[in-house]
């Protein structure tokens, strides 16, 4: 009988991972909500379901590795800061900031999470409403 090393479920894991992945989620969830966004809209950008970002944020499946660099960059952290290694996590939390991120700068994380396409659209009417309000 031939025997594998991987998982019958490639989702499921080893009881010793729950707690990463519940604390990894934990993070997700906090800088999501402080950034203003919902599940839906971070899935959005993620390209996955609203579903499988609550069973992220849950704790419940892992996250795809691929998925981390943009998960980071759209909650404007580092992959460490994300994963939880090295950087302001690995010796002593990062003081807090007071009350939430002003709407300007949660609007601006989210257009740079956009598409650079998207981007342009957004700086070109940007700049046009700046040049009609300072004439």
């Amino acid at each position: 009988m031939l025997s594998s090393s991987f998982p019958q479920n490639p989702q499921a894991m080893a009881v010793t991972d729950k707690a990463y992945y519940v604390e990894l989620g934990r993070r997700i969830a906090e800088r999501r909500r402080a950034l203003g966004m919902n599940q839906t809209e971070l899935a959005e950008v993620l390209g996955i379901s609203q579903q499988t970002m609550a069973n992220y944020e849950a704790g419940l499946v892992r996250v795809a590795i691929a998925m981390l660099p943009t998960l980071a960059q759209t909650l404007g952290l580092t992959i460490e800061e994300l994963i939880g290694v090295g950087g302001k996590t690995s010796a002593k939390p990062a003081p807090k900031k007071r009350g939430p991120a002003p709407k300007i700068q949660q609007q601006l994380e989210r257009v740079s999470a956009l598409p650079k396409s998207k981007q342009r659209v957004i700086v070109q009417v940007l700049d046009s409403m700046l040049a009609q309000t300072s004439r």
